[in-house]
């Protein structure tokens, strides 16, 4: 019995015997500049434009970066711009671009991507030209709740199986051609990992003013502010919801002593772990209305976040297809408000 279900397949060939050529640079059009002065000038005519993504408006660093990442990776200033999403501070790229890279590199032989039948497995192999042996690489559903991404809200509820998908295929892609995709990072792995800082302090580190004028300052800061009490510290522990909220609260740990420091670090150190415990998996809609509501929010989501709008749409290819099948009037309604988002968002036909 079969029990794999193919996602997709692509194949990149090049003549037997001939030479792989090296990957072009793009063509920069009338985005072309020739020194630093020129590249800022540049970046700042792209962020005062309305059509570019919003993580770039009024921010002509982040579009220095991202065009000269671009550059490097063989996509031009405006795809670039489309394909880089910044995360977290760090730069990464969304999975169907970087698929597009490594087809473009004239050594991609080909690529095999399935997931099991129950859901719990999605497996890419990736064979590159002139290396005998393929690149396999797996990512399951154990893994995915060891990370505590099952229990997130978003596509790891809706959409398990494409993201299992497009974690196997981010780690076989970087594996294989590193030297194409030269470290960068893909954008739904990037998404999925917290940006976590535990704020108390190891024990026996002393924290104290650089200068004369900072100690009185704090002193009288010392004097204004309420005294922080264990009893306090612990409630406010325990009712922190999120990672976020229990941080503001580390930091008054530092300010208790002895042992009722020691039982307020305990404290902080059991509910992180208690909310990093991922959450039991929430039982998936099955009606047809769930399907289109779950699926409306999440394009919604992806095209207001400024991701491109035909890889967002491939993105969401199953439930698109399902609708289109069970609803088509509500389905050229959906799409019709997507292209509109999309023409609104970048100032031009989706």
């Amino acid at each position: 019995m079969n029990t794999m279900t193919h996602q997709s397949s692509a194949l990149a060939m090049a003549p037997e015997g001939q030479a792989i050529a090296p990957q072009n640079r793009p063509s920069m059009g009338i985005l072309n500049p020739t020194n630093l002065a020129e590249a800022m000038e540049m970046a700042k005519l792209l962020a005062d434009s309305s059509i570019v993504p919003k993580d770039f408006v009024g921010k002509p660093g982040n579009v220095l970066v991202a065009v000269q990442w671009g550059a490097e990776l063989g996509l031009a200033p405006l795809q670039a711009m489309q394909s880089i999403a910044v995360i977290n501070g760090r730069p990464s790229i969304w999975g169907d671009a970087m698929l597009a890279l490594v087809q473009g590199s004239g050594v991609l032989e080909s690529i095999d991507e399935v997931i099991r039948e129950d859901g719990q497995i999605a497996t890419c192999t990736i064979r590159r030209r002139g290396q005998a042996n393929p690149v396999v690489r797996q990512f399951t559903m154990d893994e995915a709740k060891k990370a505590g991404l099952v229990g997130k809200a978003g596509p790891w509820q809706q959409y398990p199986r494409r993201m299992l998908q497009l974690r196997a295929r981010g780690f076989a892609l970087r594996d294989a051609f590193a030297d194409v995709l030269r470290g960068v990072a893909i954008a739904e792995e990037v998404r999925d990992t917290p940006v976590m800082r535990d704020v108390t302090p190891e024990e026996g580190v002393i924290e104290g003013p650089a200068t004369a004028s900072a100690k009185v300052r704090n002193k009288i800061a010392e004097k204004k502010a309420p005294a922080v009490t264990l009893s306090d510290v612990k409630d406010r522990i325990a009712a922190a919801k999120t990672e976020d909220e229990l941080q503001k609260v580390g930091a008054d740990c530092t300010k208790l002593s002895g042992d009722e420091k020691a039982e307020a670090r305990k404290a902080y150190s059991d509910r992180l772990a208690a909310l990093k415990t991922p959450a039991e998996e929430p039982k998936a809609g099955t009606s047809l209305t769930d399907l289109i509501q779950n699926t409306d929010k999440g394009i919604r989501r992806e095209l207001t976040n400024g991701a491109p709008y035909k890889a967002t749409l491939d993105f969401y290819g199953t439930e698109l297809a399902q609708i289109l099948e069970g609803a088509p009037d509500e389905h050229a309604a959906m799409m019709a408000e997507y292209e509109q988002i999309a023409a609104e968002r970048d100032g031009a036909d989706a």
